[in-house]
């Protein structure tokens, strides 16, 4: 049977809309930094060998790559992790700069990864493969919250972590924060978007 992230990790995935405190473990990603406006091209190529990458993982076993512990599962969602070169204007895109991500399963390594990026890159012309990371990452203690609708609306959201935060005395680690985006943008219409923003905390 298929692993089903949706209902295994419904912790991490599942967040209600108000605020929650959770602790994440370290996690295996594969990774590609970048800046500027998403709505561009160069985020959508980013955004594209990620993928490729991800779905060569999870199709190895086919295509001849013996990956120890392998198991069927459903490629996790596309994250996000942002800030800005302008704390002072987080509404100017320009400034935006990211590192967006595809969480790979456990048994995924270093070497099943530079495996399967040598077989993809033979496949696909996509010079940007060479940029992709394979890196493990913690988020550690985290608010979050599960965002519906637009991106350009979760101001509201983030608003609502802030005051939860000022109430129970939380406190932001860095300026930065994480966004999981459960459904794809280009096959969903805006107000049917479900997006999961965090915060990253200061430990108690």
């Amino acid at each position: 049977m298929k692993y089903d992230w949706r209902k295994e990790e419904k912790e991490l995935y599942a967040p209600k809309t108000k605020p929650q405190v959770q602790l994440v473990p370290k996690q295996k990603y594969i990774t590609i930094k970048g800046e500027g406006n998403p709505n561009e091209q160069e985020f959508a190529d980013r955004v594209e060998v990620l993928y490729a990458l991800a779905y060569g993982i999870r199709m190895a076993p086919r295509n001849g790559v013996d990956i120890e512990g392998y198991y069927d599962y459903g490629v996790y969602p596309l994250e996000g992790i942002w800030s800005t070169k302008n704390p002072d204007d987080v509404y100017d895109k320009s400034k935006y700069t990211y590192t967006i991500m595809i969480r790979q399963p456990d048994f995924v390594n270093q070497k099943d990864f530079d495996t399967v990026l040598k077989k993809v890159k033979l496949k696909k012309n996509l010079p940007l493969l060479d940029n992709i990371k394979f890196e493990e990452l913690e988020d550690g203690k985290i608010i979050q919250i599960l965002h519906n609708g637009t991106y350009d609306n979760e101001t509201a959201s983030f608003n609502i972590m802030k005051e939860y935060m000022k109430e129970h005395g939380l406190k932001q680690r860095c300026f930065e924060h994480r966004e999981i985006y459960l459904n794809d943008s280009r096959k969903t219409a805006p107000d049917k978007l479900k997006t999961i923003l965090r915060y990253f905390l200061e430990e108690e």
